[in-house]
């Protein structure tokens, strides 16, 4: 199998951080799709406080990655990731005990501020460890982290059907034994740099002064909230378009399986089938396209009847995942070229930074605009806005990669 056959041919720290992110994934998606149900189910927390509480989770992991990899690149990759799994599973395990709004808030915070400090170390380990290969183990890294994706939901309904604090408990637990891992499998071969140590202020300001850098990750923002629409406005319309919420619930299922199933089946051959023919900026290009081209499904069926309404959501959400996989691999690797191979687990930080916030004015944008269509009785403006914008920034992309600048072998400074 070609999966195992990669998986392989990595030393064994990648192995084991490809193997970690799948868990991580695991324990984090059994318990976060069902949390708002049980903030306003069985806690009787009100919609704007459940809204808060999913807000600051949001916020201490997307506003707090440049932390994260600041931290990082000062004291090295595994001591963050150890203590981003141990800040989880005590977020999670006080999600079980509490049921007043401030500890909810203290627990959510906790949960949130954990992935920043692990998910920029991560992705700047596995890129030191592969070195050369860095394009194939991101996309061997992907197939895993899809996979926890697809796992986590499942365990979590299992569980959750029995009691919402027992999934906190045992997603608790997989963080609880990410940690002892950690500690004991994971190699401390990847350190802070060294040299001399530039205050924290002086090194954000040499990654904000990389001009190419920031534009790329400017321009990368469509790519995320064109992508996050499998969990917005796919959804959305599947409801309007089902009828029923059985037949709802059922669509939304049905998007969500071919996207994951594309990403675990399709991810090392797209990979190497745009490898082997273009460059990382023109597979860039390719894969925003696709998705861009994704919505222009939804937006030629937005006032047809359900059966083809259903069959464009199916076709949009193949393509956005087709785009996603392309593009993953070579944006992580673009990731590291631009930033010369130094502080890369800041440059992560600073890129998920800009992302996450564009992912929250992207999806605030997406559903004005859903709201104002309907009212004004005009289906086909979200999907056409959405397809524009990723029109655009694929172009963005292609003029930023004139001369090839993002193929362009990183130079140390």
């Amino acid at each position: 199998m070609q999966l195992a056959q990669q998986f392989r041919s990595f030393g064994r720290p990648s192995q084991l951080l490809m193997v970690n992110q799948f868990t991580i994934n695991l324990g984090f998606y059994m318990l976060m799709p069902y949390l708002a149900s049980y903030l306003s189910g069985p806690l009787g927390l009100a919609g704007w406080a459940v809204g808060l509480v999913l807000g600051v989770r949001n916020f201490s992991q997307q506003g707090m990655f440049l932390v994260g990899g600041t931290l990082a690149d000062r004291f090295g990759y595994k001591p963050l990731i150890v203590a981003g799994c141990l800040l989880r599973t005590g977020g999670f395990a006080l999600l079980a005990a509490v049921n007043s709004l401030p500890s909810l808030i203290v627990a959510s915070a906790a949960t949130g501020f954990a992935g920043a400090l692990f998910n920029p170390a991560v992705r700047a380990y596995l890129a030191a460890d592969a070195g050369p290969r860095r394009l194939e183990a991101f996309a061997v890294f992907n197939v895993f982290y899809q996979g926890g994706i697809l796992a986590g939901p499942l365990v979590g309904l299992a569980l959750t059907t029995v009691d919402f604090r027992l999934t906190c408990l045992v997603a608790a637990g997989v963080f609880a034994l990410l940690t002892v891992v950690q500690l004991r499998a994971l190699p401390a071969q990847a350190q802070a740099e060294s040299g001399e140590r530039r205050s924290v202020l002086s090194e954000w300001r040499s990654v904000a002064a990389n001009r190419t850098f920031v534009l790329f990750s400017l321009v990368m923002i469509g790519s995320y909230v064109l992508s996050f629409q499998t969990y917005l406005a796919l959804p959305m319309e599947a409801r309007r378009v089902a009828g029923s919420a059985t037949a709802s619930d059922a669509l939304v299922a049905g998007l969500f399986a071919v996207s994951g199933v594309l990403a675990l089946v399709g991810q090392l051959k797209i990979t190497g089938w745009f490898k082997a023919r273009w460059s990382p900026g023109t597979c860039l290009v390719i894969g925003l396209s696709l998705m861009a081209l994704g919505f222009v499904a939804p937006l030629a069926a937005a006032r047809a009847g359900s059966v083809a309404g259903a069959v464009a959501l199916v076709i949009a959400a193949a393509l956005v995942a087709l785009g996603t996989v392309a593009v993953f691999p070579f944006e992580m690797d673009t990731v590291v070229r631009l930033s010369g191979e130094r502080l890369v687990a800041t440059h992560y930080g600073f890129y998920n930074t800009i992302v996450g916030f564009g992912i929250l004015l992207g999806n605030l944008f997406t559903g004005t605009v859903f709201d104002l269509a309907r009212t004004a009785g005009w289906p086909e403006l979200p999907w056409l806005a959405l397809a524009l914008l990723g029109a655009a920034c694929a172009l963005g992309l292609r003029l930023l990669d004139r001369d090839r600048r993002l193929a362009a072998e990183p130079v140390k400074v």
